[in-house]
């Protein structure tokens, strides 16, 4: 909608849409968003403040960027599969 757009302008942010005919460009973000809500936000009591929403979300990402490791990136975290790759 135009109001959505107007808001991404003056939030200096981009909306991120997948080409035509490439319904996999999302794939990678919508699995990180259903093993955080699964594996993350299920396990944890509901928020009641919006303060507590934003702790939870910090250390679920906090979590899964340093502490989830995984068979697929060889045992490492996604902290430390990035940084070896770069290094």
């Amino acid at each position: 909608s135009k109001r959505f757009n107007i808001f991404l302008i003056q939030h200096e942010s981009i909306h991120s849409m997948s080409r035509p005919g490439t319904r996999y460009d999302n794939s990678p973000i919508e699995r990180w968003w259903n093993d955080f809500k699964l594996r993350w936000i299920n396990l944890h009591e509901t928020p009641k403040t919006l303060e507590e929403l934003k702790l939870l979300v910090k250390d679920g990402m906090n979590y899964f960027d340093t502490l989830d490791r995984s068979e697929t990136r060889n045992g490492l975290t996604p902290k430390e599969y990035w940084n070896e790759s770069i290094s």
